[in-house]
């Protein structure tokens, strides 16, 4: 695995502060952060360098007023690729979004403007979505003769259910506003969607890396078992976290504090 400081960028910046916060940008503003091949390769490379990179929270963000219009179909159509050819586009989009969702490290979008197509299926990847009051989440591959490619049949029913994903693609209907919040395409709604990003990601960053790796991994490949396999990962990775130095030291801190805080003769 290549050191994240090596990776050459074109089309993403990267860069990480003394606290560990780092910050992955989409830097395609005048495509409107589409998604063409070179990008996802390149998203590929930095969420799998990430994990041993020494980030302990993610904010994803972009450049320009959108945070991404999806699939780069100026490229799509001029590369004429055959079905086979897509189908590996395909799966690296969904090499790259597995990489986001199953790394371990807690990933926030700060999303504003177009969040459409491919890019909600990036945005469906992450853990948390900071939306603004400019963002609209819009599946418009039915009015353009396309389908999914990148996830979205996946993750997007996790959040809003498949009839209104159906729905989506078959009217193109948008959602924004606290309609969005509502459905669950995110989980914050604010005037500035990268103050708030931040801020969530520097409280994240206080947790243990061992507890963030498994709320960021352990429930997704939970929710892609039978309840019964479920329960037997649960029961173990909670043998593993639970047991940790870094959880004692704290549950011993949090049960003195709730004992100060009880009068003598108040318990039992």
């Amino acid at each position: 695995m290549r050191d994240i400081s090596a990776l050459t960028l074109d089309n993403l910046l990267f860069q990480m502060d003394a606290d560990g916060i780092a910050t992955v940008t989409l830097n395609r503003a005048a495509k409107r952060n589409a998604l063409n091949a070179e990008t996802i390769e390149e998203l590929v490379e930095v969420f799998s360098a990430l994990p041993a990179s020494g980030a302990r929270a993610v904010v994803l963000r972009a450049e320009g007023p959108h945070f991404c219009a999806g699939l780069d179909l100026v490229e799509h159509g001029r590369e004429q690729r055959s079905p086979a050819e897509f189908m590996r586009i395909c799966l690296r989009w969904h090499e790259a979004f597995n990489k986001i969702e199953y790394g371990g490290v807690p990933v926030i979008a700060a999303l504003k403007g177009a969040v459409v197509g491919g890019g909600l299926e990036l945005a469906s990847s992450v853990h948390i979505r900071v939306m603004d009051e400019t963002t609209y989440f819009g599946l418009p591959e039915g009015q353009r003769g396309l389908f999914t490619g990148g996830g979205a049949t996946i993750r997007v029913p996790r959040l809003i259910g498949q009839a209104r994903m159906v729905d989506m693609m078959l009217t193109g209907r948008l959602y924004s506003g606290e309609e969005a919040t509502q459905v669950g395409l995110a989980q914050y709604r604010v005037a500035d969607s990268e103050a708030k990003a931040y801020e969530l990601a520097r409280r994240v960053a206080q947790n243990t890396p061992l507890s963030n790796f498994a709320a960021c991994s352990a429930i997704s490949h939970m929710q892609n078992m039978s309840g019964l396999d479920a329960a037997y990962a649960e029961s173990m990775v909670a043998g593993i976290v639970n047991t940790q130095d870094a959880a004692r030291g704290r549950l011993d801190s949090f049960a003195q504090g709730t004992a100060q805080k009880i009068k003598p003769g108040e318990a039992g």
